[in-house]
């Protein structure tokens, strides 16, 4: 090894020591003294910053799922989402007031290693709905028995955006509740597809110790944001997770490190359209707080129609889990529908 690589490394070890002192100096304990998730709680981990449009419906939605603890990390909210999440119980709330793009992997994996070591994490942002195969018949808790009975530590979902049949323009006064009824459309007619361990995906040197069953266990990019905007966006992820001592937790916004994933997946669905989609972008893309662009990507968009719509005729309206897998989009394990039905 060179003296000059050697030194680089060197460098790089330094900054990132650095960065995780700032981050721990920056931490603010808001609420939730004394919180513990008892063993066998699922524990709801959640970035937020103005997530009060969503709340309310957010918290419905995890609840009637059976989440009981919540740990928010909040990230410099100015409107009512602190007091809001106070008054809910069963959660906590730190507050981190560093920019997103240079923190978010140590706010993500914070409130894993205060609150959920030795318990299963599920990532959810405000504007998801984490949903699978099984919900109404086994729930979170036949879910968790499968995954644990098979000694898998990760679950893998594909994040499907939700869009109404109108130009968004159309619906950015509806409140979240009433966007969750219109928004009950889905494209998955344009989605790229990857193998897990692909080393075409930017982040795959924190997926290679990851184990995964079958092939047909993918990463999937685009979809409808690509074919709109000409986002790149992402769209899997490994939200539920198993925090145990091999795990390196949330390295990344979209995956672990050190897990094997289960032979099936689960879908998140994103109403990232919900609200004044418009506005919100402009505000984001005017902190700086993300290093990847999509929000001005949009922006452009936007700006140049503002009757922009994600419906097409390649839409399909919401009609569960069965679907997407017929699909494609989402894979099935016989063995998890068999457990299901039994």
């Amino acid at each position: 090894m060179s003296r000059t690589s050697i030194f680089s490394r060197l460098r790089r070890k330094a900054a990132e020591a650095l960065r995780g002192r700032r981050f721990r100096a920056a931490v603010e304990p808001l609420h939730g003294a004394g919180f513990d998730v008892p063993e066998g709680a699922v524990l709801a981990i959640v970035l937020v910053r103005n997530g009060g449009y969503h709340l309310d419906a957010f918290f419905d939605y995890y609840r009637r799922l059976g989440i009981t603890h919540f740990a928010f990390l909040d990230n410099g909210s100015t409107d009512d989402t602190v007091a809001r999440i106070e008054a809910q119980p069963g959660t906590v709330i730190d507050r981190v007031a560093l920019p997103l793009a240079q923190y978010e992997d140590l706010m993500r994996a914070y409130p894993a290693q205060r609150y959920g070591a030795g318990r299963w994490c599920l990532y959810v942002d405000m504007d998801e709905q984490f949903d699978f195969e099984g919900r109404a018949e086994i729930g979170l808790p036949g879910l968790i028995a499968y995954l644990e009975g098979r000694g898998d530590t990760a679950l893998m979902a594909q994040m499907l955006e939700m869009f109404p049949d109108v130009p968004l323009a159309e619906v950015a006064d509806l409140s979240f509740d009433a966007a969750l009824r219109a928004f009950r459309y889905y494209d998955v007619s344009t989605v790229d597809r990857f193998a897990y361990h692909s080393a075409q995906i930017e982040f795959s040197a924190l997926m290679a110790d990851n184990t995964v069953p079958t092939d047909a266990l993918q990463f999937c990019f685009g979809g409808v944001r690509g074919r709109v905007f000409g986002e790149e966006c992402c769209l899997t992820k490994h939200p539920l997770v198993f925090n145990g001592p091999d795990v390196r937790i949330a390295p990344h916004p979209h995956v672990s490190s050190g897990v094997r994933v289960s032979d099936f997946s689960a879908v998140i669905r994103h109403y990232k359209f919900a609200g004044d989609a418009a506005a919100r972008d402009a505000a984001q893309a005017g902190t700086g707080a993300l290093a990847h662009g999509e929000d001005a990507a949009r922006l452009r968009v936007m700006g140049r129609d503002p009757r922009v719509t994600l419906y097409s005729d390649a839409a399909r309206e919401w009609a569960g889990i069965e679907p997407l897998y017929d699909a494609g989009f989402l894979v099935r394990s016989d063995a998890y529908s068999a457990w299901v039905r039994r």
